[in-house]
């Protein structure tokens, strides 16, 4: 009787083998009449795809940059596809491959579940990537057959971009290879859904609407390549009588609205666009004097001399400087870092009221040299102190390009590459500094040779190189970080100005045109696109003036809709058919509450009456219980995701029933006890608190209300009745604290 070698005795001897020529010969004797002329598979263009559709190469499973399950490791993604092979192929001496018998090698066995394998069943049995796999190791195994040919790019194919609600379209992903053929590639492309919300998609390409109007964008991705298939959700609504157009802000948002169908709100009325615009311009309320000042003027100009005089305010140098110093990480972390902290804060605050051209702004920062006495914006490399950090602050705050994934491995969501990362970096490699006279501050300079920055997984020095582009050879005796600056005032800079503009207008709508608005891809594409590019365009004409853009958003019809949806807008969130209302930041609240309760908060080592939107530095937040609570930045990020502008149970506590607002509300100079002192009817003392809390008066409903409450006694606790005086008093709190506690004065609406 013939015994037949068993899987383990075969094994053996297989893995005591060698890999080369041993290999062909264990395989060929398997391969059966129906394979002698199959197809190739390649490791490269079959089998790597087929891993990563399968999510063997994720964070969470086998790929290195999560560590690695059990010890086989895969690159992110299948990006490194050579080392891939190696640790399929060839380590733990091949261990993973049983040429014999395909189906029986381990790296089959785990994604079949056939033996215990933490991630499940990966690739069922009836698979076309099991089978295509099982026919890569009976053809022996090869990293890339014969000619096989390159990927060059990859398509989404639909039959149309608009899709109504509830109907399905399926995609499909044509890869074109560098013999100029093209395969469908489908069942092995990965496919993801910038919105579940509004549309979901199948691992196969099967796209399902949901009832959620506007743009949808689906990401397909194979091997290194991306694309995106975008497509137009509409509601089909009429949209009616639209407002007149003040600039092509208004043209573009309204002919997005227009095509897909959504009627926007009407414009709001004046106390609405007062309060907002100066909140959102300046980062304070409007005075009683001004709002009623603004009611009744006749002016048919006056919203935009009200954004004109806002702009020339410093309360709007004030706020936009509380902006950019967070973003540009202006925190002290030591007494000695004072100097700095308010020298830097004051050069971005006088920059802005001056209205210095932005690419003027960053150059002066980036190319900065000196003392932070002499030159300000060197404190910025105070902050920001390595290579690192540097090109990838830059890319993420001035070129809405996020590259900390690229430090490591291919970027798993765009092109950039690690030569792409240590290229940028290479600006910043010849940056000297030494001890300066002034205590704790560094002396910045140039050291003079050939910039240069070492990929440290190939061991390549690699020359500056920007982003797709290549500046060109820098002299030894040249700041490279001139070039970069050159590079980034580009007209056809893709990045720059496009980075800046979503920036802002995420700061007057809530949402910018590419969410998140410093994740610039062509994976993640905007809302709308030609806004985006009329935006963009607009700023690089004007000279890079951000008064400008700030005028051209602000005066548009579309930024001063009311935020009241109407039956067809409640759920758009991405198209500006109203004002998307947002809770008032910390700083601003706190100025609010101030101003309210006429009580201001005074602040160390700065004059009587300096705002929360003013403070230069990070360092208050310790001092400042309030603004801790409602999300001031640490000043630790560049990105503005820094700031919590959720509501939380802490900051509703907090403006119910802290001391700070007890004390505030209570104030012998406070306006409850200036109302109970001042010579003048009830009504208007209410008057000039609903002016001062939302810019209009009261209604009459609202007015007879108060009158009733302020006409109560209210008790002590023994329940006596209290003085006239003392009961004035404790009504005007008690209704000033009703206000401050509604909706209507927290939000920005």
């Amino acid at each position: 009787m013939m015994v037949l070698p068993t899987r383990h005795s075969i094994w053996g001897k297989w893995r005591c083998g060698v890999l080369g020529a041993a290999f062909a010969l264990l395989i060929s004797p398997m391969v059966s009449a129906a394979e002698t002329t199959p197809e190739k598979v390649s490791f490269v263009n079959d089998v790597v795809p087929v891993l990563t559709k399968a999510g063997c190469n994720m964070g969470t499973c086998h790929a290195k940059a999560g560590g690695g399950q059990n010890g086989f490791q895969l690159s992110l993604l299948g990006f490194e596809a050579a080392e891939d092979y190696e640790s399929i192929v060839r380590e733990s001496r091949g261990r993973r491959l049983f040429p014999p018998v395909p189906k029986e090698s381990l790296l089959l066995l785990k994604a079949a579940a056939e033996t215990p394998h933490g991630g499940g069943v990966r690739l069922p049995k009836d698979s076309e990537g099991y089978e295509l796999i099982r026919r890569w190791i009976s053809q022996g195994a090869a990293y890339r057959p014969e000619a096989d040919p390159d990927l060059q790019s990859i398509e989404v194919q639909s039959d149309r971009s608009l899709i109504n609600m509830g109907q399905q379209q399926q995609l499909k992903a044509i890869a074109t290879f560098s013999d100029g053929s093209q395969r469908d590639v489908t069942s092995f492309a990965l496919f993801e859904s910038n919105s579940e919300a509004m549309a979901e998609v199948s691992a196969d390409g099967l796209v399902k609407i949901h009832d959620i109007p506007g743009r949808v964008a689906i990401m397909l991705r194979y091997q290194d390549k991306s694309a995106v298939f975008t497509a137009a959700v509409p509601l089909g609504a009429s949209v009616g009588d639209l407002p007149a157009p003040k600039n092509f802000v208004d043209e573009l948002v309204f002919a997005n609205l227009t095509e897909i169908g959504i009627p926007p709100s009407p414009v709001c009325d004046d106390a609405t666009f007062m309060r907002r615009i100066s909140l959102d311009l300046a980062g304070r309320l409007p005075t009683a004097e001004e709002a009623k000042a603004f009611l009744a003027s006749t002016e048919p100009n006056k919203r935009d001399q009200l954004i004109d005089r806002l702009l020339r305010s410093p309360g709007y140098a004030d706020f936009f400087a509380n902006k950019w110093t967070s973003l540009l990480k202006n925190r002290r972390d030591d007494a000695s870092d004072i100097t700095s902290n308010f020298a830097f804060h004051a050069w971005i605050r006088d920059s802005l009221l001056e209205n210095l051209p932005y690419d003027q702004m960053v150059r002066q920062l980036l190319a900065a040299t000196g003392t932070v006495v002499a030159n300000p914006p060197v404190a910025w490399y105070k902050r920001v102190k390595e290579p690192k950090e540097q090109l990838e602050d830059v890319a993420q705050l001035f070129l809405g390009v996020r590259l900390q994934c690229a430090q490591c491995h291919h970027h798993p969501f765009e092109r950039w590459s690690q030569d792409d990362y240590y290229s940028l970096s290479a600006f910043f490699s010849q940056i000297g500094r030494k001890p300066s006279d002034t205590r704790g501050e560094d002396l910045i300079f140039h050291k003079r040779g050939i910039a240069a920055a070492t990929n440290v997984k190939t061991g390549v020095a690699l020359k500056p190189a920007a982003l797709g582009d290549d500046v060109g050879a820098i002299p030894a005796d040249r700041d490279p970080r001139l070039r970069l600056a050159d590079w980034l005032a580009k007209p056809d800079n893709p990045f720059f100005a496009k980075a800046l503009v979503n920036r802002y207008w995420k700061h007057f709508f809530k949402r910018g045109l590419i969410e998140p608005e410093d994740d610039i891809r062509d994976t993640n594409p905007p809302s709308n696109p030609e806004l985006l590019a009329a935006l963009e365009a607009h700023f690089i004409e004007s000279g890079y003036d951000l008064k400008a853009l700030v005028r051209v958003i602000t005066q548009s019809k579309a930024y001063q809709l009311s935020a009241l949806p109407n039956e067809y807008n409640l759920v758009d969130e991405q198209n500006y058919s109203r004002y998307y209302p947002r809770r008032m930041q910390a700083e601003v609240m706190l100025d609010a509450v101030n101003d309210l309760t006429a009580s201001p908060t005074n602040f160390a080592n700065l004059p009587p009456g300096t705002r929360a939107v003013g403070l230069p530095d990070n360092s208050y937040n310790n001092s400042s219980l309030f603004l801790r609570v409602f999300g001031r930045p640490d000043n630790s990020s560049v990105c503005e995701c820094e700031r919590v502008q959720s509501s939380s149970l802490a900051q509703s506590l907090h403006l119910i029933n802290s001391a700070e607002i007890k004390t505030k509300l209570s104030a012998a100079q406070g306006r409850a006890a200036t109302l109970v002192s001042a010579d003048v009817p009830p009504e208007e003392k209410i008057r000039e608190i609903y002016l001062v809390a939302f810019s209009r008066e009261p209604d009459p409903n609202e007015m007879e209300i108060a009158l009733d409450y302020l006409q109560q006694i209210p008790t002590d606790a023994a329940g006596n009745p209290l003085g006239a005086d003392q009961a004035a008093r404790q009504n005007f709190q008690d209704l000033i604290w009703a206000i401050m506690n509604s909706k209507e004065f927290l939000f920005n609406h």
